[in-house]
């Protein structure tokens, strides 16, 4: 009889050992969730808005089993450019920055048009813009809270009337930022479309944030602020309504390569459902927190996934 000699046997044991390994890897990729096989990758932007959403988005998607990576902390234009070299998988962006910024729109639309319209441009660069939320941080005019409850303004209309009949308007002060004072599209147009009427000296160009400050402490009689801004809320702002709609609609929107779509089938329903429980409301208490209350971004993001029974 002849013997198989040792390294022969040796051999034997380690090729099955291999062919094991092979076949267990295969069946624990065959059990495992397609999401879970593969990393998105979060983008944000650098302001306290797009901090808190990506935290809450990161926190919602890991409930679900994905791995997801955040990388926060950017302009607009390198977190689009990342986007589109496919270094991030999804992101929050808003419909007015890619029409006005990325694609050089110039036209007026309506925030149905424009989110159309910018989904429509993307879809061959194959970036799919999802469910546009109701969250619109846009431009708003707003005034202190007692000007506002004195007057009874609630439209930037009423208060472009008011300046006109009112003999203490030479007094009225206007703060904004410096780049809104100076963009085209910006203070000029807007003081033409309304019809008002500024004097230099009535004009102060500052810091955006400290915006807000002047208004709670009357040194302001108008100021240009965002409309989600936790500020608005916390010092009492009182934004009125662009009721000829000069500001353009900046609905906050997850984008997302197609390709994480394809290879997470369930993954655009999920981020769908998340935007649908944002609004401006929603949006402003949580910047509020992150801004004027302490807290940090994680924990407003776990205190809005409490509260929000989301699928």
């Amino acid at each position: 009889m002849m013997l198989t000699s040792p390294f022969k046997r040796l051999r034997g044991v380690a090729r099955r050992f291999v062919q094991a390994c092979i076949v267990g890897t295969a069946l624990v990729a065959a059990s495992t969730p397609a999401f879970a096989q593969q990393k998105l990758v979060l983008g944000a932007k650098n302001f306290t808005e797009q901090y808190v959403l990506a935290e809450v988005t990161a926190q919602y998607l890991r409930a679900l089993g994905y791995d997801v990576e955040v990388r926060s902390g950017l302009g607009s234009t390198l977190m689009r450019s990342a986007l589109e070299n496919g270094q991030f998988d999804l992101v929050w962006d808003y419909t007015g920055t890619a029409a006005l910024v990325y694609d050089k729109l110039t036209e007026k639309l309506s925030p149905e048009a424009m989110y159309e319209r910018v989904k429509e441009l993307d879809a061959p660069r194959g970036l799919v813009w999802l469910n546009a939320s109701p969250l619109n941080d846009t431009y708003a005019l707003g005034l202190p809270s007692k000007f506002a409850q004195e007057t009874g303004i609630t439209t930037i209309s009423q208060l472009a009337e008011k300046m006109k009949t009112d003999p203490n308007a030479k007094h009225y002060v206007f703060g904004m930022d410096a780049e809104f004072a100076n963009r085209p599209d910006g203070l000029k147009p807007l003081l033409a479309t309304y019809g008002m009427n500024f004097r230099r000296s009535q004009m102060k160009q500052m810091d955006p944030g400290l915006v807000y400050t002047a208004l709670h402490n009357n040194q302001l009689t108008i100021g240009l602020v965002y409309t989600t801004d936790g500020r608005v809320k916390g010092f009492g702002v009182v934004p009125l309504e662009d009721d000829k709609h000069f500001f353009p609609p900046y609905n906050a929107t997850p984008v997302v390569r197609k390709e994480a779509l394809e290879h997470n089938p369930k993954l655009a329903a999920q981020l769908n459902a998340l935007s649908a429980a944002l609004n401006n409301d929603v949006m402003q208490d949580m910047n509020k927190a992150v801004d004027l209350d302490g807290k940090s971004a994680q924990e407003v993001a776990a205190e809005f996934l409490r509260t929000h029974h989301l699928p």
